[in-house]
């Protein structure tokens, strides 16, 4: 079993709401409206951690293990929702997230195969950590750098269990496993193919409610999303490229290849299904 190790890996590197974020730090005038207002926007596509757990421990019911790291992900991932939010409370009350609005991002999430969807989300830890590393250098104010710093390295360790969790199921489901993992990375290292940055949050997840059915569409500006990364924290090609380049290196070491480009991992996908 995978868990207790974590549990202990994410025990001894925790950090403390209390002592690790610089409250007393807090400049008013490092702070402007815009920028106060993608917190809110970040706390509220954080707090989406609660559908996707849900999601988690049902497509995952055979898996007791996978399932019980979910309560440190659960927790991790709301303790994030939590610290935007009490930075909000503290210094722009009135863009504290409502009872309602976090609700919304509450919806359901259609059964999908469990192995694609955990490449999805390892994806997703990677640039999320490369997005909110961004948005540390974008804000001026200290407290809400060091909160997205701390938030971001959150994001690394959790792909990091994930990683952990595929290279267990290619032990245990060889080639079937291997397939999903490639064919998932093509997809998630491509986001020209799709026109937008892949990420779950902007993912179809429920065909009865689409196109309202992506985390993304429900939040209070579902534009946000896109003029965040491009005006704002200018989330740009090279930024792009980093992403890229961690999604290929992980699946390099998983798969025992050297990836350089889409393209190659592309030649290695079709090599594993024709396989």
């Amino acid at each position: 079993m995978l868990y207790p190790e974590l549990f202990r890996q994410f025990e001894e590197v925790r950090w403390s709401l209390k002592e690790d974020v610089p409250w007393q730090a807090f400049d008013g005038g490092l702070l402007s409206d815009e920028q106060a207002r993608t917190v809110k926007m970040n706390a509220i596509t954080e707090w989406a951690a609660l559908p996707a757990t849900e999601m988690f421990l049902r497509d995952n019911r055979a898996d007791s293990d996978f399932c019980a790291f979910m309560s440190i992900w659960f927790y991790e991932e709301q303790k994030h929702a939590l610290a935007l939010m009490e930075y909000l409370r503290r210094f722009r009350p009135d863009l504290v997230p409502t009872e309602a609005e976090l609700h919304a991002v509450r919806f359901d999430f259609d059964p999908a195969p469990a192995l694609e969807t955990l490449m999805m989300h390892f994806c997703g830890e990677i640039r999320l950590n490369h997005w909110y590393r961004r948005a540390a250098e974008w804000h001026t104010e200290p407290v809400i750098r060091r909160i997205y710093e701390l938030i971001a390295r959150d994001e690394a360790r959790h792909g990091g269990a994930y990683l952990r969790f595929m290279r267990r199921a290619i032990e245990r489901f060889g080639a079937e496993a291997s397939r999903a993992f490639a064919r998932i990375g093509v997809l998630m290292a491509s986001p020209r193919r799709a026109g937008k940055p892949l990420h779950p949050t902007n993912l179809h997840v429920n065909k009865g409610l689409f196109p309202n059915d992506t985390v993304q569409s429900r939040l209070p500006d579902p534009s946000w999303l896109e003029r965040w990364l491009d005006q704002q924290i200018q989330f740009d090609e090279a930024w792009e490229r980093r992403v890229v380049g961690m999604i290929l290196h992980n699946l390099g070491s998983l798969f025992g290849q050297t990836f350089e480009s889409v393209a190659q991992l592309n030649r290695y996908r079709k090599s594993l299904a024709a396989g």
